[in-house]
């Protein structure tokens, strides 16, 4: 990685940072709903608390824009990191020559949501926001730990333990596919910071005693 590739990454990381942090959750909850997520259930900014606490609506539209924001900060990152080093838009895949700079950017995507810098370094578990980062970084493991998620989570009923299998799932992708270990390392750091979000969750799931994904209804999803 040169020094102008290297200044250019952490850039692309920092505004990736800010734009994830954005706390989407929390907007849609006061604006649809009054309520401060915060102050409900499990206290979380992400859908399936917004689920929980404002409506159907409002954790359709968080989810949205959780995915959204992780998709837009890599695409930008992507072209600019492109512009940069004079590269085409597939060398800054994970598998492309950049790649190491563009798992970085996924990791500064999905951190910047969990630890949001508008909300004093706290936020969501970031499993929404890592989905539309890593279709954007790397679509078949965006399509693989997809699938993961679904196999766990619609059985089950825990979004918990689907998002933990899935966060598991792309570490596993990434070394299968041949990522690599350098590449491989800020996906491993991501999954580890996933499951000590869920530390809680795991705690309830083993005790029997966590709650399955519920939608509280409201006038405005009538």
């Amino acid at each position: 990685m040169t020094p102008t590739v290297l200044v250019c990454t952490i850039i692309c990381m920092i505004v990736a940072f800010l734009l994830c942090g954005i706390p989407c959750g929390l907007l849609v909850a006061k604006r649809l709903a009054g309520v401060d997520v915060r102050t409900v259930g499990s206290g979380n900014i992400g859908m399936t608390n917004v689920a929980r606490a404002a409506g159907g609506r409002a954790a359709a539209i968080t989810f949205g824009l959780d995915v959204g924001k992780g998709a837009v900060a890599m695409v930008l990152g992507r072209l600019v990191l492109s512009l940069v080093a004079r590269v085409p838009w597939s060398e800054t895949s994970a598998m492309g020559q950049l790649g190491l700079s563009a798992s970085l950017l996924f990791a500064a995507c999905v951190f910047g949501h969990m630890f949001s810098p508008y909300l004093g370094l706290r936020g969501g578990k970031g499993i929404s926001v890592g989905f539309g980062a890593v279709l954007l970084l790397w679509w078949p493991a965006g399509l693989a730990i997809l699938a993961v998620f679904l196999l766990f989570a619609l059985p089950s009923r825990y979004v918990s333990l689907g998002s933990i299998a899935a966060a598991v799932a792309l570490v596993i992708c990434s070394l299968a596919m041949g990522l690599g270990v350098a590449r491989s390392l800020p996906v491993v750091a991501v999954c580890l910071a996933v499951i000590l979000k869920h530390r809680g969750n795991i705690a309830r799931l083993r005790k029997g005693t966590e709650s399955a994904f519920v939608i509280h209804h409201t006038d405005r999803d009538r």
